[in-house]
């Protein structure tokens, strides 16, 4: 974007990295959130998103000159509803001197609940798009309603809370002007496995201001965060001997043990003190034996699978389940505050490889659940969007409900979750129910169906996709 003249109070269209423009007025940042150094920036609070961050002054445009390119470029509800806000707020300074609050009417306040994602930058030839400082900062400077979702990672801080049962869980609570953004760890951060999931991880580590160094099978899928800020190991092995803290989220078990047994593998860097954390939804027994030749080579291990989808990933609004070494844990504080809205600490190893086949056993199983009913309500000859409505009107009311039925009704079955990974985590769950001889038939029958959907060529879509299984 074209350097352009601006000042504090200016109306602007402002862009985050890989995000759309959106509304918001340049205004003077706390006093002790400093300005990031390099290239000339100003502090920008958005409308209707209550969030805020230092934009270079090349992603930023006047937003009278380009309201009405930026209109025909994005057409989303939650757009217009951002654009009706700042209307609203010029309609209330019309004459007057104003302040530098941004009035937020009701018709916002649910604003944060949909993904910035699904708008499009288009620039024009002479304005290439850059991406945004890594190292912007985000700083929620009031939040009188906590929304469901959050469009984007909002600072957070964790706190520790002993529960009556002895185990602990760590939440993570929203930040506000006297706690600033998310410290980053001065520990150098490796991440391996940008998928669906991880892709989202890394953007975020960036975005709050993390040292990363990136590893990718697909090599090519590590160029934007290259452009981001990030370093490109070449290998797994050359990532964990050069960092402190090595993630890694990949696809099954399988692939967790090759990526740490195979060749210039993760095994092959680890030397004493050097760190491991595994975040791919994977059974009890993997997890304990990356542990053991882990631990074996002196290096220190956790387990924390996430429970979320793509949209939270890109979000930072994950739920991280942890477990193994505790202070490790605690190492990765601002880590998890930058991925996640909650934390928790499960204990032994293996125990967050448990309970999240648990939490994912339920997941797949309400879905096919979702599927089923809706084609018991085509063929009975019920309205499916009827049903929806009355589904979002009583106790099943959800995002998960509702994203899954929109899915359904629009035949829109792009990845948020791989129902081929959905069926993965089914499976592992119904092996661990079978081990200590606990009977699990409705993961079992759920299962079935989604054997169905594979068959059905339907792995690489969305787990929603399951609903296919029922009209075929």
């Amino acid at each position: 974007m074209a350097a352009v003249s601006l000042r504090l109070g200016d109306l602007v269209w402002g862009k985050l990295g890989r995000y759309p423009p959106w509304p918001g007025k340049i205004v003077n940042p706390p006093k002790d959130l400093k300005k990031p150094r390099g290239k000339k920036c100003f502090f920008v609070k958005f409308f209707g998103t209550e969030d805020h961050a230092w934009i270079k002054v090349e992603q930023l445009k006047p937003y009278h000159a380009h309201k009405e390119e930026m209109i025909k470029i994005n057409k989303g509800k939650r757009f217009q509803q951002a654009v009706d806000a700042v209307e609203e707020f010029l309609r209330r300074a019309k004459g007057k001197d104003q302040d530098l609050t941004i009035p937020e009417s009701s018709t916002v306040k649910g604003m944060m609940a949909g993904p910035m994602a699904a708008f499009k930058w288009q620039p024009t030839a002479s304005e290439p798009v850059k991406d945004a400082d890594p190292h912007f900062h985000h700083f929620l400077l009031s939040q009188t309603e906590k929304p469901a979702v959050c469009y984007q990672a909002i600072t957070k801080k964790l706190k520790i809370c002993e529960e009556e049962t002895g185990s602990t869980s760590i939440q993570a609570a929203d930040s506000t002007a006297v706690n600033g953004s998310i410290t980053p760890t001065d520990k150098k951060i490796g991440f391996l496995g940008l998928g669906l999931m991880g892709s989202g991880i890394v953007s975020n580590l960036l975005k709050m201001g993390h040292t990363v160094t990136v590893w990718n099978r697909t090599a090519e899928k590590c160029d934007l965060f290259i452009q981001e800020g990030a370093r490109l190991g070449r290998t797994p092995a050359e990532v964990v001997s050069t960092c402190d803290i090595t993630f890694a989220c990949v696809s099954d078990p399988k692939a967790a043990k090759d990526l740490v047994l195979g060749p210039s593998g993760v095994l092959q860097g680890i030397r004493p003190g050097k760190c491991y954390v595994d975040m791919s939804t994977v059974d009890a027994d993997t997890v304990a034996e990356l542990a053991q030749v882990i631990v074996s080579r002196g290096g220190r291990f956790l387990e924390a699978p996430v429970s979320g989808n793509q949209q939270l990933s890109n979000d930072g609004m994950l739920v991280i389940l942890a477990a193994g070494d505790r202070g490790l844990y605690e190492d990765c504080s601002s880590c998890f505050q930058a991925m996640g809205k909650t934390s928790f600490f499960l204990g032994e190893v293996g125990n967050a490889a448990k309970m999240m086949l648990i939490v994912n056993m339920v997941q797949g199983s309400f879905m096919a659940t979702i599927a089923e009913g809706l084609t018991l309500a085509q063929v009975t000859g019920q309205s499916q969007q009827t049903l929806l409505d009355i589904l979002n009107q009583g106790q099943l009311a959800s995002i998960f409900l509702d994203q899954k039925c929109q899915n359904i009704l629009q035949g829109n079955f792009k990845p948020d979750f791989y129902l081929k990974y959905i069926q993965k985590d089914l499976r592992l769950a119904i092996a661990l129910g079978d081990a200590v001889n606990h009977p699990t038939p409705m993961a079992a029958a759920a299962n079935e169906v989604y054997k169905r959907a594979k068959a059905l060529d339907q792995s690489d879509n969305d787990m929603s996709a399951v609903y296919r299984a029922y009209i075929h």
